[in-house]
């Protein structure tokens, strides 16, 4: 058993910060319990029509799975991942130099209070840290975005068992968009199941292995019925839904006729002779939320009506 040790030393935050990390702290706790808007409105959709007895089952299982852990402020699945954040802040929001420090100590916090199940382990030192923070996690991507003195930001529980679809790969010349559905296809009908169907499926399509791959953890991001704003991948996405569905996976991976909750793909431009392709994989329990704070720390949650911090 190892001996070693993680030592955090949390930075001494100026009073708003100290405003922010407590506000984020209990956001981060509904997300761990309560799913989006998007995604319960897609799954009560699923559950009425897969009228088998083991699906009815499924989903009925689910929809008391939540109603549990609203009643008992527990997380909803005992996997609450490796926390990732997405930031698009603005170089005049007033806490941008204090941001890592704000987030890194939340999800300290939040792993408390909760509570976040420990998951964040060193790698090759191969010990668990005790606190889900770790060297690089949380990850947190972030986009300037310009002068604007707002953040727009998403957190997202990215448990084991949805990460495990992931791949990325950079195609070979001449195999073109076909080679996209070949190697998407070919990854959820061996890895989906894994997933915890009903599956969001994100999709990436880019220059480079690094950037399909992060526009894939992007299409996650949006909501699961939200549609690309190019025709041509818009009319993929809708193939790909159609194929997966096919595959037969069902909730849980037990049979059914529906396995996705919907397919987003996200692409940037590319290298002309080659195309970079990411999948990631979104379980049914698919906990992101998404804030939005102005200056004065005044807030939106677009993906949770109603919810109050």
């Amino acid at each position: 058993m190892s001996t070693l040790t993680y030592e955090y030393e949390p930075k001494t935050l100026s009073p708003q910060a100290t405003k922010l990390r407590d506000m984020l702290v209990s956001y981060m706790k509904i997300v761990s319990r309560r799913l989006p808007d998007d995604v319960n409105k897609k799954l009560v959709e699923l559950s009425k029509i897969e009228v088998d007895p083991l699906q009815e089952l499924v989903y009925s299982t689910m929809k008391e799975n939540q109603m549990l852990a609203e009643k008992l402020k527990r997380p909803s699945c005992q996997d609450t991942g490796v926390v990732q954040f997405f930031l698009k802040v603005g170089s005049n929001f007033p806490l941008l130099a204090e941001l890592n420090d704000i987030l890194t100590d939340t999800v300290v916090q939040v792993t408390k209070e909760a509570p976040l199940r420990h998951n964040a382990v060193q790698t090759f030192d191969e010990f668990n840290t005790g606190l889900n923070i770790g060297k690089g996690v949380p990850n947190i991507i972030t986009e300037i975005d310009g002068d604007s003195d707002k953040l727009d930001m998403y957190v997202y529980l990215a448990g084991g068992g949805c990460s495990l679809p992931g791949i990325a790969k950079v195609l070979m010349p001449g195999e073109g968009y076909e080679g996209i559905v070949r190697f998407v296809m070919d990854q959820m009908t061996s890895y989906g199941i894994n997933a915890c169907p009903p599956l969001l499926v994100g999709i990436g399509v880019a220059n480079s292995v690094e950037m399909a791959a992060m526009n894939s953890k992007l299409a996650l991001m949006r909501r699961v019925d939200s549609v690309s704003p190019n025709a041509n991948a818009a009319k993929m996405e809708r193939l790909f839904e159609d194929g997966i569905n096919y595959i037969g996976l069902g909730p849980q991976g037990l049979g059914g006729k529906k396995s996705v909750m919907g397919v987003n793909i996200v692409n940037t431009a590319r290298h002309p002779s080659t195309i970079g392709v990411g999948l990631s994989v979104g379980c049914w329990s698919h906990r992101r939320g998404r804030i939005i704070l102005d200056k004065d720390l005044n807030y939106e949650l677009p993906l949770n009506k109603g919810v109050e911090l």
